[in-house]
């Protein structure tokens, strides 16, 4: 496989911001979502009946390949093990519960109206859409409507510790976008809680020898032969050792992105190598530029800071944001007076207040922030304040919702929330973006299948708080192990493919070659220091709001650095031993050739949608302006395989019929 290597004139990076847009990318094939040709609330009952089957005598001649053992890997690896196939699950942690999933704090959405509050499957699924602000599938929304029922029922089953009533009925909160409590949680650690019980599932099927589970291993490429996935290259991360696993099938769920800003909420081994090799093995990459920034992450203290620190939406139930009315007002929080304080959500979306959609939210901290009055050391974040819920409820109520969150942040700040107000600010977090796949999860490279956040299709332009949880267990639990077995259906006599095929000795030979280039390279630098400076760029021309100017400069910049990364990157040690060093190297690397794309994609979508925020296209109130005319599709990108060749956009165009296409209003 060709890397291409793009970069900028000679010391010109900074000087020639200017990008043909008609040169560097071209307008490939439309795509078809293989969407039920049925209305939209009755397209998951359709296909599920359409679905080829394999009958259980025949299961256990398919091998599956998961990767990934958070929310969504751990349930395709365990419903399809104990359904009967053979499953090959890899992940890069030493144990499965170590799934990033675990880092998810306020909930999991479902609409099970227990509440008699006028919440509905087909109300959940205008929040969402109209949350993702209509850059979604409509169709997709209401699977994860329709199975968000027996998610939480699934999960209560296997031992997930939900909240209760005092009668012992399942409690709910509510979340930002919507005005119902369909929130269900486990205080504030439910990713954890879910994860633990998800682990365990997939360990009883490792136990009963319907999965195997490989711990350690990191995913490195895909091998494609005859046009399908049929196996992946993994580096053993103890070892060093290099092999080939062959199946009829691939489950990618590694999760998304969002670390390619360096410093996000994800967990800093957090990263997109996965999908990134199966893109560059054919796989389109889908609306890489809608990326969420978290409200209420904790503001950076330091340059030297390694990452943000998530906390949790739920704090917005009961928390009021609210920042100074004059700039540069050095007083203590409790010494403002109300009259001069400005709880500016509140003021401009009075229907929804502090719980409004996240994308909404982190636009109008930045908007405060940038009109200086960012509070603490750095001005840099605003006031999460509960004096108003506590004088409400009692101190003991408000610590028994949120007190493993309010020790998190006692932990890293050092301040009190039951005394000073807790400081956010928005902080790089999920992404929207993933793998293009179609209705049936798979991709464009047939047999390669995605779930969870590593995949694109519910959330639009901005995800909904807790659908995160969600989309992860609905995917695992309740659509993988639908159509993969649709898929293997028509390989029925198949044998996996030769470990000597012409296809797995290159794809070994190119995970060889790259990493020796890394390790053999006579450079100066580690590699996090591009990380980092990477990271600055992507929140300097492709953060909260963006621009065509900053986003052509961007492009620009991040040529210049990626050839500086191959020119002078230092990775010590070699490739046959634990080296910790040559794993980030190649994940950066990855991000040095995805940040493009990112960029492109944000320059090529002429329009504001949901968390891509175009600050040239917003309304006179500074709110996002969609162009429904030209841009009501999915951009799913080809990447080069060549230096000289352009990108290729190929386009899903989207329709609405169940949620009318309207502009988003919270006020």
């Amino acid at each position: 496989m060709t890397e291409p290597t793009r970069t900028a004139p000679a010391g010109t990076a900074a000087e020639s911001p200017e990008i043909d847009l008609d040169v560097l990318r071209t307008i490939g094939t439309p795509l078809d979502g293989q969407v039920p040709d049925v209305p939209a609330p009755d397209a998951w009952d359709d296909r599920r009946l359409h679905y080829d089957l394999v009958s259980p005598n025949n299961r256990r001649k398919f091998t599956v390949i998961v990767v990934g053992t958070g929310l969504a890997g751990s349930g395709a690896a365990a419903a399809l093990g104990e359904l009967g196939f053979n499953v090959e699950c890899f992940t890069y942690h030493d144990a499965p519960r170590r799934a990033h999933s675990v880092a998810a704090q306020g909930g999991i959405n479902a609409a099970r109206a227990r509440t008699v509050d006028n919440d509905s499957v087909d109300r959940f699924v205008k929040d969402t859409v109209k949350g993702g602000d209509f850059r979604g599938r409509e169709a997709d929304a209401y699977r994860l409507g329709v199975e968000s029922v027996r998610v939480i029922d699934h999960m209560n089953a296997i031992g997930a510790p939900f909240a209760r009533e005092y009668g012992g009925e399942l409690a709910t909160r509510s979340f930002g976008g919507v005005q119902v409590s369909r929130t269900y949680y486990t205080r504030g650690q439910t990713g954890q809680q879910l994860q633990v019980a998800g682990a365990n599932a997939l360990l009883r099927q490792v136990a009963a020898g319907a999965v195997t589970m490989h711990t350690r291993q990191e995913m490195l490429d895909l091998v494609v032969a005859d046009g399908r996935a049929q196996g992946i290259v993994v580096r053993d991360m103890v070892t060093g050792e290099i092999r080939a696993v062959t199946a009829h099938a691939v489950v990618l769920a590694t999760g998304g992105y969002g670390n390619i800003y360096h410093k996000s909420t994800l967990a800093r081994n957090s990263n997109a190598t996965a999908a990134w090799r199966a893109h560059r093995r054919g796989a389109l990459f889908a609306n890489l530029s809608f990326i969420q920034f978290h409200p209420t992450a904790l503001p950076l203290s330091s340059e030297w800071q390694s990452k943000t620190i998530l906390m949790s939406e739920s704090l917005r139930n009961d928390g009021r944001i609210w920042v100074p009315r004059k700039a540069d007002d050095t007083r203590a929080p409790g010494d403002i007076p109300e009259d001069e304080r400005d709880y500016y959500l509140e003021r401009r979306y009075p229907a929804f207040g502090n719980l409004t959609p996240r994308d909404v939210a982190s636009r109008a901290a930045r908007e405060r922030i940038d009109a200086g009055v960012g509070v603490g050391p750095l001005k840099n974040s605003v006031y999460l304040d509960f004096s108003d819920a506590i004088a409400r409820l009692g101190r003991d109520t408000v610590y028994t919702r949120y007190s493993n969150l309010f020790h998190m942040y006692s932990q890293a700040t050092g301040d009190d929330p039951f005394e000073t107000p807790m400081r956010i600010a928005p902080g790089a977090h999920f992404a929207m973006g993933g793998l293009w796949s179609d209705y049936d999860m798979m991709t464009s490279v047939p047999g390669l299948f995605v779930g969870g956040e590593v995949g694109w299709g519910y959330h639009g332009a901005n995800r909904l708080g807790a659908n995160s949880l969600l989309s992860a267990c609905v995917d695992g639990w309740f659509t993988l192990p639908y159509s993969v077995p649709n898929y293997l259906a028509g390989l029925l006599g198949q044998p996996p493919l030769a470990a000597d095929d012409p296809a797995v000795t290159e794809a070994l030979a190119d995970v060889d070659a790259r990493i020796q280039r890394l390790v053999s390279n006579n450079g100066t630098q580690g590699p996090d220091r591009f990380h980092k400076r990477l990271g600055e760029l992507l929140y300097k021309y492709a953060g909260v709001t963006r621009s065509p100017e900053g986003l052509a400069q961007g492009i620009a910049e991040i040529r210049a650095l990626r050839a500086e990364f191959w020119a002078d990157v230092r990775v010590m040690g070699t490739g046959d031993q634990l080296n910790q060093e040559l794993e980030r190297a190649g994940r950066i690397a990855d991000y040095l050739e995805m940040a493009e794309l990112l960029c492109l994609d944000g320059l090529d979508r002429d329009e504001s949608c949901g968390a891509h925020f175009r600050a040239d296209h917003q309304t006179p109130e500074g709110e996002a302006m969609r162009n429904d005319d030209d841009w009501c599709f999915v951009s799913a990108w080809e990447s080069p395989t060549t230096s000289d060749a352009p990108f290729v956009r190929h386009d899903e165009p989207l329709a609405f019929e169940a949620v009318p296409l309207q502009t988003r209003n919270y006020t």
